[in-house]
């Protein structure tokens, strides 16, 4: 999202004013000061108010410049090419190892975000970022699968039914890699995070066996073809199926038997940020109570926050709660290394 300054009286000012357009409009948003009244944010799509950001902007005086993305990968590849101009980031657990390792993210100074205060005891100290040195949990969340009861003859109960016939060419799943294939895994009774080649291949076979039933990849806005009744079904964030319910009460929301993927998102700052102080006072923001309750009034998903949850209304904060024994079934995706490359190859094999 490019920046646009406005100066005047020189031949040189206009000049340099174009050349820094240009590059804005490639995607660079270095250059700025540390102290410049600027942010600039990467992120999911349809995962923070445009409010939010604009009370943000009012409170401050600081600038929001807001790009999104739409897996963690894409968001991974843009970050390595270096001089983003990103100034934060928002990345699942496991994405925040492989980056540590890549030395890719700076230290938070948490004296800068008092509000991290709020955040669950549960939610700090992961595998990937142990002393919460570059990571605050954002929000949280499961893969689960929705479908329109007005549309679906059968009962739902996991990924198999799913197979059926009666839903050729008639699911939307997500566009993620370690989300479907991790679902597969769970079908064949292996580990999301398997790191086996054969057990791979066989989540491969099974998932070209669900491949006609699929009419859409989407991790944007699934929630679209569920409402309008383009599909019948999917596999979508919990989230998406608790808005599309709010407009289509037909949407029912189903736990997958097999074990749903569990996700935490976390705020990152990338080392070479050039506004790393707002950074943490953003971040500091959406920690506050009332700030955090108002992301998850609009798109609800888990709230790491202890605080905002306690001012959340009871339907949505019944909304947000998974039984201990799906939550049990569930697994977080880990870094599997070199078996990325596998996890890669068969994805690209299933989308073309």
């Amino acid at each position: 999202m490019p920046f646009k300054r406005k100066f005047g009286l020189s031949v040189f000012v206009i000049l340099f004013l174009a050349s820094m357009l240009l590059t804005a409009c490639g995607g660079d948003k270095t250059g700025g000061s540390s102290d410049e009244k600027v942010l600039n944010v990467f992120n999911w799509s349809e995962y923070l108010p445009t409010s939010v950001i604009k009370q943000f902007e009012d409170e401050t005086g600081i600038k929001v410049n807001y790009d999104t993305y739409s897996s963690n990968e894409e968001m991974l590849a843009k970050l390595q090419a270096g001089n983003t101009g990103y100034d934060i980031a928002v990345a699942s657990t496991y994405f925040i190892e492989i980056m540590r390792n890549q030395d890719m993210l700076a230290k938070l100074n948490k004296e800068n975000i008092p509000n991290i205060k709020n955040i669950g005891d549960s939610f700090l100290g992961t595998q990937a970022d142990p002393n919460d040195e570059y990571s605050v949990p954002y929000m949280w969340g499961k893969a689960v699968i929705a479908y329109n009861e007005d549309l679906v003859d059968k009962e739902i109960k996991g990924y198999a039914d799913l197979f059926d016939p009666e839903f050729k060419d008639n699911l939307v799943v997500l566009d993620d890699v370690r989300v479907i294939i991790g679902n597969m895994l769970a079908l064949l009774g292996y580990s999301q995070n398997s790191t086996d080649e054969k057990e791979l291949e066989e989540a491969k076979e099974k998932l070209l066996e669900f491949k006609p039933n699929i009419k859409a990849f989407d991790s944007d806005s699934p929630k679209t073809l569920l409402v309008s009744g383009e599909v019948k079904a999917g596999i979508v964030w919990g989230a998406e199926a608790t808005l599309a319910a709010r407009e289509n009460p037909a949407i029912k929301t189903v736990f997958p038997e097999e074990g749903m993927n569990l996700w935490q998102d976390n705020f990152v700052i990338p080392k070479d940020a050039p506004h790393k102080e707002n950074a943490e006072k953003f971040i500091d923001f959406i920690l506050r109570p009332e700030v955090s309750k108002e992301i998850s009034m609009e798109y609800p998903y888990g709230n790491p926050n202890e605080e905002a949850l306690k001012l959340l209304p009871d339907d949505i904060r019944e909304s947000l709660e998974v039984p201990e024994e799906d939550l049990a079934k569930g697994e977080y995706n880990i870094d599997v290394g070199e078996a990325t490359q596998l996890y890669d190859r068969i994805w690209s094999e299933i989308k073309n």
